[in-house]
């Protein structure tokens, strides 16, 4: 049996910036397959994708990463605009994939699956509850904290959530995701409310101030390790849960699991180049804790 399974979609992104434009894969499912890609696990990802992005699976297969395709009549295309500022960002989705349905994920079993959906409609929560009969559901919310009116990106709540979180084992959110689920600025007062609604452990990611992590009621502090060098954040959180969950597969406690994922996002930030998925091992990311300390 899989260890470990991730879902979603692979996106194509248009990157503008200073009249520059770029074409990149991303999406919660790429740099969270690339970080697992030369980890020791029991891994499969399945996605679903236009026939624009069959490249990119099949440069994630030539890794030796599973991966099964579903069809899709495209691929989510995302196109995000800076502006001379780059905190500010115009972001429209010009193309959505099909959505993920229960009778497509039959055949799979694993004992963890990672659901990392990038929009509302990615995936009904008849997928997670599905999926929790099978194994430990992890989630990603923050695209069930996104829809698409006419292009353009809003920024929603998600009405089904309490609904849907009883079947999520794993919850993963940043401080701004926290803050619309529960409508809490307080991260522990917030992390408790998802506790509260089901969740097991709740996971959440604070930048360069590290993370806190609430299971069985006790909070855990995870320090951010500091980069050597900072290039590209894109997909520090999805390399991050990839750190968690393999070392949660291996039995490691709630604390070193932390503490490596921690490791591993700081590391992919100093060495990926921009937007680059991380690509190192789990010696790489226990040589960079060492050295940190």
């Amino acid at each position: 049996m899989l260890h470990l399974c991730c879902i979603g979609h692979i996106t194509r992104d248009k990157v503008v910036h200073n009249l520059n434009e770029r074409y990149l894969a991303g999406g919660t499912s790429y740099y969270f397959s690339y970080a697992l890609s030369r980890m020791h696990i029991a891994y499969q990802l399945i996605t679903a994708v236009g026939e624009s992005e069959l490249p990119v699976v099949n440069e994630l297969r030539a890794k030796g990463i599973p991966v099964e395709v579903l069809p899709s009549k495209h691929s989510v295309y995302f196109e995000n605009i800076y502006a001379a500022n780059q905190d500010h960002r115009t972001q429209r989705v010009l193309r959505k994939a099909d959505p993920f349905l229960v009778e497509q994920l039959q055949d799979v079993n694993a004992r963890t699956f990672h659901l990392g959906p990038l929009l509302a409609d990615d995936m009904p929560i008849a997928v997670i509850k599905y999926l929790a009969g099978k194994g430990k559901v992890s989630l990603d919310v923050q695209g069930y904290l996104r829809e698409v009116r006419d292009f353009e990106v809003h920024a929603i709540d998600w009405p089904e959530k309490q609904e849907a979180l009883q079947y999520v084992s794993i919850l993963k959110a940043n401080e701004a995701e926290l803050e619309v689920l529960t409508g809490s600025k307080n991260i522990e007062q917030g992390a408790r409310m998802l506790a509260m609604w089901g969740v097991k452990e709740v996971v959440v990611t604070l930048g360069s101030m590290g993370s806190v992590i609430l299971s069985d009621g006790h909070f855990y502090t995870i320090p951010a390790y500091p980069p050597v060098a900072v290039t590209d954040a894109t997909g520090c959180g999805d390399t991050y849960m990839a750190g968690y969950l393999y070392q949660r597969s291996k039995e490691a406690d709630i604390k070193q699991a932390g503490e490596f994922a921690a490791a591993m996002a700081s590391l992919k930030i100093a060495t990926s180049g921009t937007s680059g998925p991380f690509t190192g091992t789990e010696q790489d990311v226990l040589k960079f804790m060492r050295l940190s300390l």
